[in-house]
Formats: C-alpha cells, structure tokens, sequence
C-alpha cells in the first residue's frame, strides 16, 4: 500500500526531533506561463503593478506539519499542526521591481486516523478532520481569508490512491463598506471554489501522475478547477515536477479569475 508506507515513515521520522515532516508539496517551479495574467483585480484597486504583470513567474510551496499529541483515541492516531506558504513570485518583471505578487499562509490542525474500512473496491487508509485558516496578509482592498472545517479520506485501489476532501466554511459577517476591516472579505468565494476537491494519483516505475478536480456542482454558473502533476526521478534528494493549472482559485487574489498555467522545477516532497 502506497499511502500506508507513506505513514509507516511519517511515524519513524516523527519520533526524531531533528526532523520536520512533510504536509503538502514542497518544490519550486523557476519557471511558470500563465496565457492571461489576472491584471484586473490590481487595476481596480490602484496597485502599482496591475497593468505590468508578466506572464512568467517562479511559484514555490513549503508545507511542514509536526505532531501535537498521540494515541489519544487508538494507538495509531495524532493530532497535527501544519503551516503552508505558497507564493507566486515576478522574479523576471524588473519593469517593478520583481515584486511578490501573491503570497498564501494556511495554518491547520486536524485528526487523522487509520481505518480498516473498504470504498469502491479499495481499502481506507485514513481518514482526517481538521480547522484551516488560509489568507494573503494583505491589507485591504487586496486581503483575502477563509476559515473551513474539513473531513476527508483516502483510499487505494490496484496502485491508484483516491483521495476526497469536504469543507464547510465558517460564516463571516458582512462588510458595511468594502473598506471596512472587519467583516467578509470574499463573501463568493465557494461560488468559484465549491466545497470540495478529489485528487487520483498513480505511482509506478518512480513516476507519479496526481489530478485534483474541484467544482461548486452549480450547473446555472458552473465553475472549478483542474491541476494535473507529473514528477519523475532527477536526483536522490530531488525530483522533476511539472505542473498545469486551469480553473479558479489557484491563489486567493485570484480566486475569482480563470487562470491557466503550466509550470516546470524541483520537487522536494511528494504526495506518495
């Protein structure tokens, strides 16, 4: 089993204190094409770089997680904290300075167990409740947040490892002003995002193909996204990893645009 040997190592390293696991993705892709740059909501909020934005930017990921507790309920679940930070950098745009044009913290906690239980023909490998906090600590009018609860779970089949994960968006207020600090800053946001998302990965002779598909299941304004990801052996320590994007929501300042992107680099850490 893919993903059981996965958390046979999590659990061997976890007991070291030197070492830091894994959450999500870790890679840096120096090279990414987006065919249309999301200008506009800069535009409209007086940034000094909307209307300049390049089409080429480096994209990186570092997503950590650390065990809080153990055992609490059966010998072999956790409770974790993660952090992840994702940013969209213009590395290559001197025209301004190479600015960082998005960056996204997510810090998590959540529960994650074994079960023993059989999907579609596959067996359970786990399953994870958790509270997520993603924002841009920006200010406004560029800030964007939201705060979910989760479950999700994850099984196998042949060498195909399916994973489902749900949320349920904690309710803001709304804002009297769109300048008002308080309040919801992107009350639509699920109309773009839905509220879930299924990724498939197939891993054979050291390659890994993985395809996550999310969609807001409104067939009036259908809307979603898809990201395909290709990785293949480079190094010992390190990985190829080429990545295409089409949808919303592959940030939150542009969680409301179309965005399609290719991008190719290093991986560091893989999902299996």
């Amino acid at each position: 089993s893919l993903v059981k040997e996965r958390i046979k190592r999590e659990r061997e390293a976890q007991d070291n204190r030197s070492v830091i696991l894994a959450h999500k993705r870790n890679y840096v892709l120096p090279l990414t094409y987006a065919d249309q740059p999301n200008d506009d909501v800069f535009e409209a909020g007086s940034s000094d770089f909307g209307e300049d934005l390049d089409n080429l930017e480096i994209q990186f990921q570092l997503s950590l997680k650390a065990p809080i507790a153990e055992g609490l309920f059966t010998e072999e679940d956790a409770l974790f904290f993660a952090f992840t930070v994702r940013a969209f950098w213009q590395a290559y745009n001197q025209e301004i300075s190479a600015p960082f044009r998005e960056t996204n913290y997510e810090p998590e906690i959540y529960w994650t167990t074994p079960v023993p239980w059989e999907i579609l023909g596959g067996d359970a490998s786990f399953v994870a409740i958790g509270l997520s906090h993603q924002s841009n600590g920006r200010s406004l009018p560029f800030s964007r947040s939201w705060n979910r609860l989760y479950a999700g779970i994850a099984w196998e089949r042949w060498r195909y490892v399916f994973a489902l994960k749900a949320w349920w968006r904690i309710p803001e207020d709304d804002k009297d002003d769109p300048l008002d600090p308080d309040g919801d800053d992107n009350p639509d946001i699920e109309d773009y995002l839905g509220n879930f998302e299924f990724t498939v990965a197939y891993r054979k002779y050291d390659q890994e193909v993985a395809v996550m598909l999310r969609n807001n299941l409104d067939s009036d304004e259908n809307r979603g996204a898809i990201q395909v990801d290709w990785t293949f052996p480079l190094h010992r320590r390190f990985r190829g990893y080429v990545q295409y994007f089409n949808g919303y929501g592959e940030s939150l300042i542009d969680y409301n645009a179309d965005i399609e992107r290719i991008g190719i680099g290093i991986l560091l850490s893989d999902l299996l």
